[in-house]
């Protein structure tokens, strides 16, 4: 696989991790729109990211990173299914780019909102501030600050591969201690901190695994694999144009020629609708299959 992530356990202590790995979905998204280098490294950690989230909160649905600001990137958008299914997208200024690098500037007073959207049940949603200077400090520090359990984060990406690796302190049961527990989970940070980009891009997780933690107990369960995929669809893109009226649907139609495209930002697939299909659409017969007239 070159897509997965995999899960770890210290056996002594009570801490858990995952790493995860991506190739082909992220190529996949670039391939989409041509991102200039800082723009894709940016994109692939937040694909980390979103993927290293989804381990570990408990859904059946959608987990939204939805990143803001004023700066040269005003948008950052990446999205895991509960089948584990990401896609991303990003928008950006290439004049107002020049230099930039950091997230602080690519993003200045940006915002990151985290959303779960379940498919049964109400939304639940996290402010991150993204006033660190990497993707990884400020996910830390929100974990850090919240109620959630402490959980740190180092995420890279290069264009080809985006890599992160998560540790995570769960509920007292090994170590009832605070002090041993406080020791524990600083000792395991601190040999993940001595972590560079270039091993987490390039070392295998066997590798990697050894190289921190060889005098460590370590489990290693089974890699669970991810894929690209977009969640649009011609019923959706029908919706949208149910929700504006009849009326409304038909005027934009013939403002556009005779036909209204709608496309995915994602995936940059087209759907076509005329007349006819929208007359299908009020009358109830679905959106299944476009109509014979040439788009």
């Amino acid at each position: 696989m070159s897509d997965f992530s995999q899960r770890f356990l210290f056996e002594d202590t009570d801490v858990r991790g995952e790493l995860v790995e991506l190739d082909q979905s992220y190529a996949e998204v670039l391939a989409k729109h041509a991102y200039p280098e800082p723009v894709a490294q940016l994109l692939g950690e937040m694909l980390a990211a979103v993927t290293l989230l989804s381990d570990i909160l408990k859904y059946d649905g959608l987990l939204v990173l939805q990143a803001r600001s004023s700066g040269p990137v005003p948008l950052l958008m990446v999205e895991c299914s509960s089948e584990r299914e990401i896609r991303g997208i990003a928008r950006y200024d290439a004049e107002a780019l020049g230099s930039a690098s950091t997230l602080r500037e690519l993003m200045p007073e940006g915002v990151l909102a985290m959303t779960v959207d379940p498919k049964v049940g109400q939304r639940y949603q996290g402010i991150v501030s993204l006033d660190s200077e990497t993707l990884s400090a400020c996910l830390s520090d929100y974990f850090a600050l919240s109620q959630q359990l402490p959980s740190r984060f180092w995420l890279n990406a290069d264009g080809r591969r985006a890599r992160g690796l998560l540790l995570q302190q769960l509920p007292a049961d090994r170590l009832t201690d605070a002090e041993e527990r406080a020791a524990s989970w600083e000792h395991l940070v601190t040999l993940a901190d001595t972590l560079t980009a270039e091993e987490l891009l390039g070392l295998d997780n066997e590798t990697l695994l050894y190289r921190l933690y060889h005098q460590e107990v370590v489990r290693v369960f089974d890699a669970e694999p991810l894929r690209f995929g977009c969640s649009c669809s011609r019923e959706r893109s029908a919706n949208a144009l149910v929700s504006l009226g009849e009326v409304e649907a038909l005027q934009l139609v013939e403002e556009q020629g005779g036909a209204v495209h709608i496309d995915c930002q994602f995936c940059n697939q087209r759907y076509p609708f005329d007349a006819a299909d929208i007359a299908q659409l009020f009358a109830g017969g679905g959106s299944d299959a476009p109509s014979p007239t040439k788009h």
